[in-house]
């Protein structure tokens, strides 16, 4: 048996403007993604799109196990008060740590009066005072951390024109993060034979390009730690990438205990809206309803 179907002028109308419809909505959406990637160079649902990427020029860093990786993990506050001896002491000397204030220390690596100590040790500019002159003071737990270098131009002039960069998002601001820092700060060896690393700088070979200005700066034994653990050049290094870890993202801990607290509460809203709605609709979704057709008192 053959049907044929007959489109009236309303009917091929609708079905020609659902078409129209669907092969908009199509290149609206092509056309958007094409722009987001163009423009940002990332997919949401494939990751990064690039022809090439400077970080593949250079050794891919091992995935290392950092204790606060987990869901539920914070940071090693051992390990970033460490990590803070050694920024001073090593890394301080050529790099800035502009987003990181004396009070932000306090309840994490060190004490209040251990802060303060420390911020007191370093001269800040203030004023003007009565007289409408700028004055030197004690620094305060307000204060943030002092620049090596006053300007840009210092620094430049004092690294053979290379640039430190600030180290408050590093660890965000490189690709591989923790693992890349950490494998660059002990990778350091002799360049392979064919590879010639010009006068003044230093062959890695996870950096981009291979060679860097920053020479080898830890070595075992380079500093002492107050809790007694031995200073060795990994252990240096993973203790320096905690605590720039810790800097990049301070609020990591509390947005973990948060989001656990949150999924515990909609977690149970959720329990009690699902039995509410089997309690209200439960009933009624599962009644019967049953017709008796009226009875015909005349026998008919």
């Amino acid at each position: 048996m053959n049907f044929i179907l007959i489109l009236g002028p309303n009917d091929y109308q609708s079905f020609m403007n659902s078409r129209l419809t669907l092969a908009s909505a199509t290149l609206f959406t092509t056309g958007t993604v094409a722009w987001y990637a163009h423009f940002y160079g990332t997919l949401p649902f494939l990751g990064e799109v690039h022809a090439s990427h400077l970080s593949d020029e250079g050794l891919h860093p091992v995935a290392y196990p950092w204790p606060h990786n987990g869901f539920f993990d914070t940071f090693d506050h051992a390990s970033i008060r460490r990590g803070y001896q050694v920024y001073r002491e090593v890394c301080a000397a050529c790099h800035s740590l502009d987003r990181i204030a004396w009070r932000n220390l306090v309840a994490v690596s060190h004490t209040a009066d251990e802060a303060r100590a420390m911020a007191e040790e370093v001269e800040y500019q203030d004023g003007p005072n009565d007289d409408g002159e700028m004055f030197q003071r004690p620094g305060k737990l307000a204060d943030y951390m002092p620049a090596p270098y006053p300007n840009e131009e210092a620094a430049r002039a004092g690294n053979a024109g290379a640039l430190p960069p600030d180290l408050s998002l590093i660890v965000k601001a490189r690709h591989g993060g923790a693992d890349y820092i950490f494998s660059l700060l002990t990778g350091y060896v002799d360049p392979p034979a064919g590879v010639e690393v010009r006068e003044g700088m230093n062959y890695n070979p996870y950096f981009p390009g291979g060679a860097l200005s920053m020479a080898r700066v830890l070595f075992d034994g380079l500093v002492e730690y107050d809790d007694g653990t031995p200073a060795t050049t990994s252990q240096m290094a993973k203790d320096v990438v905690t605590f720039l870890n810790w800097a990049a993202e301070p609020e990591h801990d509390e947005r973990k205990k948060t989001g656990i607290k949150a999924v515990i509460l909609f977690s149970t809203l959720f329990v009690l809206s699902v039995y509410t709605k089997r309690f209200k609709w439960g009933p009624i979704k599962n009644r019967k309803i049953q017709y008796n057709p009226p009875v015909d008192k005349t026998g008919h």
